[in-house]
C-alpha cells in the first residue's frame, strides 16, 4: 500500500479508534493533512523527499502566522511517525531537515479583577430586577455559568459538556473531562459559588434530568459555547464594560490570579489540566502586578541611604 490518500484515511481511523483523539483534534489533523496532500505534487509516500517538505514549510510561512505553521507541521510530523511505526517507510524524511523558527510569545488576555467584579455585580443585579420568573430563572443560570468559569478556570468546551453526575455539590467539587479525555477533579473553594450552583441545580432539576447535561438552554438542550459567548457579550454591554471578554479569558484570569497569589505553578498546571508545565509557564509572563510588588519591596535598592 503506497498510495498517500489511502494511507491518510487509515491514519485518521488510527487516530480516532486507537489513539482516541477528541473530535476537534481529529478535525484539525484532517484539515492540515488534506491541505498538505493537495499542495504537494506527490501521489505516493516515496515521492515526499526532504526537499518537498522544505518547500511546503516555506509556503506555510508565507501564508500563516507562526503558531498556525507550528501546528500544521506537527500534524504532518505525526502522520510520518505513524507511517514509520507501521513500517510503510523506513525513516521519516523529517529526520533529514532542520525546522527552527521563533514563535512570538502572545501573552494571554486577562480580565482586570475590578472589571470582573463589575460584570458579576451586573448579572446579580439583573436577577434581582427580573420582571418575570422566566427572566429570573435564566439569569440564575447565567450567574452559575460565569461563577463556575472563574471559580475553576475550566475550558468553555468542558463547561458545556459537563454532565450532571460529575457535579458533586455536597462536597463542592466537579469531575472534568479535558482534552484527550483526561480526567481531573477540581474543588469549588468559594461557598457563595457553591450555593448559587445548588440553587441553579434545584431550579433546573427537571431540565437537567431530561438532557443529562448540567447546563441547559431555554429549550432544555445542552448549553452551547456560542450561547455562553452571547451571554457574556450581553452582560458586558449592560455593565458598560469597554472590553471584549471571551470565555477563555476567565481561564487566563483564574490562572494569573493564583500565580500572583504565590500558588505553586504545578498546582495551577493540575487545575488547568495542562499536560505539560511548559504550557502553564506562559502565565509567568503576565504576573506583572506580583512582579512590581516583589521588586518594590524586596529589591535591595530600597535599603540604600543616598
Amino acid at each position: 500500500m503506497d498510495n498517500l490518500q489511502t494511507m491518510m484515511e487509515h491514519y485518521f481511523e488510527f487516530c480516532q479508534y486507537q489513539k482516541r483523539l477528541d473530535s476537534k483534534t481529529l478535525k484539525a489533523y484532517k484539515i492540515d493533512l488534506r491541505q498538505f496532500l493537495s499542495r504537494i505534487a506527490a501521489a505516493n509516500v516515496s515521492d515526499i523527499t526532504p526537499g518537498v517538505l522544505e518547500s511546503y514549510i516555506a509556503l506555510l510561512h508565507q501564508t500563516y502566522k507562526p503558531k498556525t505553521v507550528k501546528r500544521k507541521i506537527a500534524s504532518i510530523k505525526a502522520f510520518f511517525r505513524y507511517l514509520e511505526y507501521k513500517d510503510y517507510i523506513s525513516i521519516t524524511p523529517f529526520n533529514k531537515i532542520q525546522i527552527k523558527f521563533r514563535e512570538p510569545i502572545i501573552l494571554p488576555k486577562t480580565i482586570p479583577l475590578h472589571t470582573l467584579e463589575t460584570l458579576l455585580t451586573t448579572v446579580y443585579r439583573q436577577r434581582s430586577q427580573a420582571r418575570t420568573p422566566y427572566q429570573e430563572k435564566n439569569t440564575l443560570r447565567d450567574i452559575a455559568v460565569l461563577e463556575l468559569l472563574f471559580a475553576t478556570g475550566m475550558r468553555i468546551s468542558e463547561l458545556c459538556s459537563l454532565k450532571a453526575e460529575n457535579v458533586d455539590l455536597n462536597d463542592c467539587n466537579i469531575l472534568i473531562y479535558g482534552k484527550g479525555a483526561k480526567e481531573r477533579r477540581i474543588q469549588i473553594g468559594n461557598p457563595d459559588v457553591c450555593a448559587v450552583l445548588k440553587e441553579y441545580k434545584q431550579e433546573f432539576q427537571e431540565e437537567i434530568e431530561n438532557c443529562c447535561h448540567f447546563f441547559v438552554n431555554q429549550a432544555g438542550r445542552p448549553l452551547s459555547d456560542q450561547a455562553v459567548r452571547r451571554m457574556i457579550q450581553k452582560y458586558t454591554s449592560l455593565a458598560s464594560i469597554n472590553l471584549h471578554i471571551t470565555p477563555h479569558m476567565f481561564r487566563h484570569t483564574f490562572a494569573t490570579s493564583l500565580l500572583e497569589a504565590d500558588v505553586d505553578i504545578r498546582y495551577i498546571q493540575e487545575m488547568l489540566g495542562h499536560s505539560s508545565i511548559n504550557i502553564t509557564q506562559i502565565y509567568t509572563h503576565v504576573a506583572l502586578a506580583k512582579q512590581k510588588d516583589i521588586l518594590s519591596t524586596k529589591h535591595p535598592r530600597g535599603t540604600f541611604h543616598i
